[in-house]
């Protein structure tokens, strides 16, 4: 059990296995603990795949079963016309300003149910239930919610934390490798910004790791979580500190906005900006020729990155609507040493296409091979 504790919440992020099967009484203690009950109506938002895989043992453990609402697979579908769909169901099934709602799914489900339960008669309250490995070390703690407008990822959103965290990791065993891989760059991440020792375990157990060894999993999401709870727990709102949790996401999220979301997972693109970040770490000597050496291999230790074939000139304009940047200043954050970063807020144009240039170089296609 992780605490998070921020200026304007606090709850704990339970890690295990089996958790599935007892959520209900779980909840249950969690709001008996605030001094409330379970509400009268109850709301999951799920997806198709997780809910026809997972939703006799979601359900085992619930005197009353709850009213499912399915949100399809893919960044395309976490934008505003999903919310209001969803919001009308909600009403039309009765919700109030005392119901709960449980995010059940990956990040997208998570993003989308924590930004429904903010704005639903005005904030009601909602569990968060991860079924990926990067919403579990990642996107399910810290009360950040939103989805995506055209011009930009997650523009529209809101700070509005879970009663609790329940990452079961049973859940991972019918994860996809591909699924399983994007979702460890986030933990490399971690290690890269501010857990040494995470780095170091991640190097000397990505056999272990990638092979789904229960206590090297583990190991990595509870180090993971740690790490950001303690961040948030700083900085709760994005005002300092947390942004060194952006650490390859603004390139990243370069590529998925110039890709429309349909070429790479979000892992994937975060781990192909960890490399333009690590280049450009190095350009400017916040590490050195041997860390960024190390580092790299970090991040292949962890591959394969999918191909890409994009315009450096297209991801660096992109990157104009990141939502970090204030006014005419471009913040990036880079790498310092082994288990450190900083934002800087002078990164010219010129830099950031050469790391992108640096970044692509290495993610071309092989030949014979088709591209991004």
């Amino acid at each position: 059990m992780i605490k998070v504790e921020t200026p304007s919440a606090k709850y704990q992020v339970f890690a295990g296995t089996g958790l599935i099967d007892s959520l209900q009484p779980r909840m249950v203690k969690v709001l008996a603990g605030m001094g409330q009950k379970l509400p009268r109506r109850v709301f999951v938002l799920t997806s198709p795949e997780i809910w026809e895989l997972w939703s006799k043992r979601f359900l085992a453990s619930f005197a009353v079963e709850p009213v499912v609402l399915l949100l399809p697979p893919g960044e395309r579908h976490k934008n505003l016309r999903s919310v209001e769909k969803i919001l009308r169901q909600m009403a039309k099934a009765g919700g109030d300003r005392s119901s709960l709602l449980i995010a059940f799914g990956g990040g997208i489900v998570g993003d989308v149910g924590g930004f429904i339960a903010a704005i639903y008669m005005r904030g009601i309250s909602y569990f968060q239930v991860p079924s990926t490995f990067l919403a579990q070390v990642d996107s399910s703690v810290g009360g950040k919610t939103g989805v995506n407008l055209p011009e930009g990822k997650n523009l529209v959103g809101s700070f509005h934390h879970p009663l609790a965290v329940f990452a079961d990791m049973e859940l991972l065993s019918t994860l996809p490798d591909r699924e399983l891989r994007a979702g460890l760059f986030e933990s490399v991440k971690a290690g890269m910004i501010r857990d040494r020792s995470l780095l170091r375990y991640m190097e000397e157990n990505s056999a272990k790791i990638l092979g789904r060894d229960p206590a090297a999993l583990e190991k990595v999401i509870a180090a993971s979580i740690r790490m950001k709870a303690e961040v948030v727990g700083i900085d709760e709102r994005e005002s300092g500190l947390r942004m060194i949790l952006n650490l390859g996401h603004t390139l990243g999220h370069a590529i998925e906005s110039v890709t429309r979301y349909k070429v790479l997972l979000h892992g994937e693109a975060v781990g192909w900006g960890l490399i333009s970040s690590l280049y450009l770490g190095k350009m400017r000597a916040t590490i050195t020729e041997p860390q960024f050496q190390r580092l790299m291999r970090l991040v292949y230790l962890y591959g394969p990155l999918p191909a890409l074939r994009l315009n450096a000139q297209k991801l660096v304009d992109a990157t104009a609507k990141d939502k970090k940047h204030l006014g005419n200043v471009r913040r990036f954050v880079l790498p310092v040493g082994l288990g450190d970063a900083c934002v800087v807020e002078d990164v010219s144009g010129a830099e950031l296409l050469e790391a992108a240039q640096y970044m692509l170089a290495l993610a071309k296609p092989l030949p014979g091979k088709a591209g991004a």
